[in-house]
């Protein structure tokens, strides 16, 4: 292993990891198709509400966040605006060197679960047709196994504990506020933040130990 993956994982017995933005590129298929929602809706919807949605539940945001939506029915909504995502105009891609990350700490006996606020035919599409390593997941959390979602800790509670370990020694990696708050909440010993989308700063604030560019960094540092 490199030096930076080495020092992530001293003292840590597994991995959690954030699927959408921290190992897949999807987030432009995903904000194409809120936008698309909102606009035949005739919303007009900012760019710092779309970001709302980046790393959460979609029905919780419509929930949660005031908006020309109140009062309609939130799953609703979001069967709305998924059936808009256009994942041929927008293919999916891996975070460069994702794939690697994975393989090397199944390599060296690090339990690895996927935490993702993303449903589970997504999150078995993503790691097993994108990245192609499906088989070296140990556990799924996806959007059906908690009653909660990000920024709540039940996601990473629940990958701790379907790995059979303490949050405390285990470490995350997630490329938004919510999914850091997260695994904070959770009580995970290492949250390190991925750059891809979110602004380093805003993910050191949101209290990311350290912030990667992505796991290419992580593997080269």
């Amino acid at each position: 292993m490199s030096a930076g993956l080495d020092a992530a994982l001293t003292g840590r017995r597994a991995a959690l990891l954030d699927l959408d933005g921290t190992l897949i590129d999807s987030e432009p298929a995903n904000q194409a198709a809120y936008r698309s929602y909102f606009a035949a809706r005739g919303w007009d919807v900012g760019p710092d509400v779309l970001r709302a949605f980046a790393g959460r539940r979609g029905a919780e945001v419509f929930m949660q966040l005031a908006g020309p939506w109140t009062g309609e029915d939130a799953l609703a909504l979001v069967d709305g605006v998924m059936a808009r995502v256009d994942h041929q105009a927008h293919p999916p891609r891996p975070v460069p060197g994702a794939a690697e990350l994975i393989r090397r700490l199944h390599a060296s006996g690090v339990p690895v679960a996927l935490v993702t606020s993303a449903g589970r035919a997504w999150a078995e599409r993503a790691v097993g047709d994108v990245l192609g390593v499906r088989d070296l997941f140990a556990a799924f959390v996806t959007a059906e196994t908690t009653s909660a979602g990000k920024p709540d800790p039940a996601p990473y509670l629940a990958g701790a504990a379907a790995l059979g370990v303490d949050p405390s020694e285990a470490v995350a990696l997630e490329d938004t506020v919510p999914g850091v708050h997260s695994a904070l909440a959770a009580g995970v010993g290492l949250v390190i933040g991925v750059a891809t989308g979110t602004p380093p700063g805003l993910l050191l604030d949101g209290g990311a130990k350290r912030v990667v560019s992505g796991p290419a960094e992580l593997l080269r540092s």
